[in-house]
């Protein structure tokens, strides 16, 4: 089993991220469960999604402590949120950063693998919007090899109808220009 974290803001989809990867995830014959778990819900304010991927029906119902992955929709939340807490010592962080993975390193004090892509940068230039959901899902998918390039395409296609294409367009990019550090 995969347990992701992702944590990002309100508004930025981070809870839809952990939805669209556990649908693919099934679409592609994978068990899977995407939740979230808010604290105040407004718009701005910190927002933490799990997802859970696996082989064999999932019975757990709980948190998850120890990601082997963690996804940071924005990079305000890297210190406040505590982001590399109980990722595993194999996992991967994957953040959305104009720095690189050393100075991520440096700031998180890890020795974990690193996938960083300027996704907000990504999304601007394409949605004309900063919302990271669908590019940092790009950077997930290359940094991770959890599924194919193209496995997000069709729920994608059938989540964002008008505006998929753009959704799609920010996932291919994130997913090209995603640089992984090894551990």
């Amino acid at each position: 089993m995969i347990e992701i974290r992702f944590h990002g803001r309100g508004g930025q989809g981070a809870v839809t991220s952990a939805e669209l990867l556990a649908v693919s995830a099934i679409e592609h014959g994978k068990y899977a469960q995407a939740f979230p778990s808010f604290g105040p819900e407004r718009r701005g304010a910190p927002v933490v999604a799990f997802c859970r991927i696996s082989d064999k029906p999932i019975k757990l119902r709980a948190n998850i402590y120890t990601p082997d992955v963690v996804v940071v929709l924005d990079p305000s939340v890297l210190t406040i949120a505590h982001v590399e807490q109980g990722l595993k010592e194999d996992g991967i962080l994957i953040c959305n950063t104009k720095y690189d993975g050393q100075r991520i390193r440096k700031i998180l004090k890890i020795k974990q693998k690193i996938a960083t892509v300027n996704a907000t940068r990504i999304a601007m230039d394409i949605l004309k919007l900063p919302i990271t959901n669908t590019t940092m899902l790009g950077a997930l998918i290359k940094s991770t090899g959890l599924m194919e390039k193209d496995a997000l395409e069709g729920p994608l296609k059938k989540r964002f109808g008008k505006i998929a294409e753009k959704n799609i367009a920010t996932y291919k990019e994130a997913y090209d220009k995603t640089v992984i550090l090894e551990s």
